[in-house]
């Protein structure tokens, strides 16, 4: 066969030839299995779709909230394990004396009650403290404390025990004026009805003395102590 005869058929044989892909892919896949491994082919990302968007939007956002919350009752956790708590504001009954002496008109032979007098003016006013005991009392110490509102300045006061039996004193203290009887030591209150009272200015006009009040700590001669306190009220 001559030359160009084979050349011939070799070209025809080349251009109907068609290569088997799979094997040849095999093939290199096979060989590179002994050394490195191949590199993972890299794909475009396809399109997200809108309804995949909104999901993971939604995901996020609930993700967000729920590390929110935990991280706030993980502060509230923290605080009741040290003990802390909130601090609020003291509310004005409570920080007030006549609070923190837990007012109560009676205990056992003792009562008291306060009254602004019926004769009281626009500019001069008496509180009356009214004080009760069953029994007689070997100490005892009132305090009748009148609320520093426009103008409250003392003018006397007095009781109806005797005069020797007490020591008085008046001074103004916590936005108080403070009238104070103390019974003298060696002396008795007889069982009875017994009244102290305190005589100030004020402004002119009606004055408000709500704000005002009694306390009465008694020791009985029988032994055994008591307390009592009121609010003033506004003469009937």
């Amino acid at each position: 066969m001559k030359d160009e005869e084979l050349s011939g058929r070799l070209r025809e044989a080349a251009g109907a030839h068609r290569p088997d892909r799979a094997r040849m892919l095999a093939r290199i896949e096979r060989g590179m299995a002994g050394g490195a491994q191949a590199p993972r082919s890299v794909r475009p990302p396809r399109a997200v779709r809108p309804w995949l968007r909104v999901a993971g939007a939604t995901a996020a956002v609930c993700g967000v909230l729920a590390a929110g919350a935990f991280a706030v009752t993980s502060a509230g956790d923290d605080d009741r394990a040290r003990g802390g708590q909130v601090a609020s504001a003291p509310s004005p009954a409570a920080s007030t004396p006549a609070a923190r002496d837990e007012l109560r008109p009676e205990d056992g032979p003792l009562w008291t009650g306060g009254v602004v007098d019926p004769h009281s003016n626009a500019y001069w006013a008496q509180s009356n403290v009214t004080l009760r005991t069953t029994e007689p009392l070997s100490a005892l110490t009132v305090e009748l404390r009148v609320a520093l509102t426009g103008g409250v300045n003392s003018t006397g006061s007095w009781r109806s025990l005797p005069e020797p039996d007490f020591t008085v004193s008046v001074n103004e203290s916590g936005g108080y004026l403070v009238y104070r009887w103390t019974l003298r030591a060696g002396r008795t209150v007889p069982a009875g009805t017994h009244t102290f009272a305190g005589q100030y200015n004020h402004a002119e006009g009606d004055r408000d003395a709500t704000g005002d009040y009694v306390t009465a700590h008694a020791v009985r001669a029988s032994g055994g102590k008591a307390s009592v306190g009121d609010h003033f009220r506004r003469p009937r």
